[in-house]
């Protein structure tokens, strides 16, 4: 590993820092309370957007849960829990660059709804299929899209 990349103050879109994920109980209440929700198999996706103030940075903010009411054992929660958070560290890229570009913050839950532990390709695929739903749905008619996608 490289010096640069051990460095506290450097971040690249590939990782999934701290303050990418929603711990904070005030803000997960904010988003169960205020969020607009719908299914998306295997998840039911719960979404809560606002302006991000002016001294603070815009965010992409994201939390995963799994039912103890569809797998009792912690180990497969844990393991379900990895696979969601890994497909979306790699797949969040656009979503972080068009959530600073607009200057909103834009929470996340996503609460695995299946019954089965789906394979990790079954995984990404979907949360690849989720962030472009979320692209069309929340930054629709993007100006800076035409050019990319010549």
């Amino acid at each position: 590993m490289n010096e640069e990349n051990r460095r506290p103050g450097v971040m690249s879109s590939q990782n999934l820092p701290k303050e990418q994920r929603l711990h904070k109980e005030k803000d997960i209440e904010k988003l169960f309370g205020k969020g607009r929700g719908f299914n998306f198999y295997p998840f039911r996706v719960v979404v809560y957007t606002h302006k991000s103030e002016n001294d603070k940075p815009s965010l992409l903010r994201f939390l995963v849960s799994v039912s103890k009411k569809r797998f009792h054992h912690a180990v497969k929660r844990n393991r379900v829990k990895r696979l969601v958070r890994e497909a979306w560290r790699k797949n969040k890229s656009e979503l972080l660059v068009k959530c600073e570009r607009h200057k909103i913050t834009f929470d996340v839950a996503l609460v695995y709804t299946a019954t089965v532990i789906l394979s990790y390709e079954e995984i990404e695929k979907k949360i690849k299929q989720l962030s472009l739903r979320l692209n069309n749905n929340y930054f629709p008619h993007d100006e800076n899209d035409k050019t990319t996608a010549c």
